[in-house]
C-alpha cells in the first residue's frame, strides 16, 4: 500500500454504495469488468441524474476503482473497493 489518496465526497459515496451492492448482490460471484463499468455509470447518474456532474462523478470513480483482476470475486472487489474509499491505494 502507498500514500492515502485524496478523494471527493462524491467519489466516497459511490465507492461506498458500489461496495455495498457487490456485497448484497452474490458476492462470491466472479467480478467483471462489464459490472465496473456499467455500475459506476448507473451510480453516478443516481446521485446526479444524466448531468455533467454525473459524467464527472462516474469518471472520478473509474479512476480511482482498479481494473478487475481474473478471478477475483465480487466480495474481494468490494472490499478493495471499501479500502480505496478510507485513502489506502494499491501501489
Amino acid at each position: 500500500m502507498t500514500t492515502p489518496l485524496v478523494l471527493s465526497d462524491d467519489t466516497v459515496l459511490l465507492l461506498g454504495q458500489f461496495a455495498d451492492t457487490l456485497d448484497k448482490q452474490r458476492p462470491d460471484a466472479e467480478m467483471r469488468e462489464e459490472i465496473r463499468l456499467a455500475r459506476a455509470l448507473v451510480f453516478a447518474e443516481q446521485l446526479h441524474g444524466p448531468t455533467e456532474a454525473a459524467f464527472a462523478a462516474e469518471q472520478d470513480l473509474l479512476a480511482v476503482a482498479p481494473r478487475v483482476r481474473h478471478g477475483q470475486t465480487r466480495g474481494q472487489y468490494a472490499a478493495l473497493l471499501r479500502l480505496i474509499a478510507r485513502g489506502v491505494s494499491a501501489g
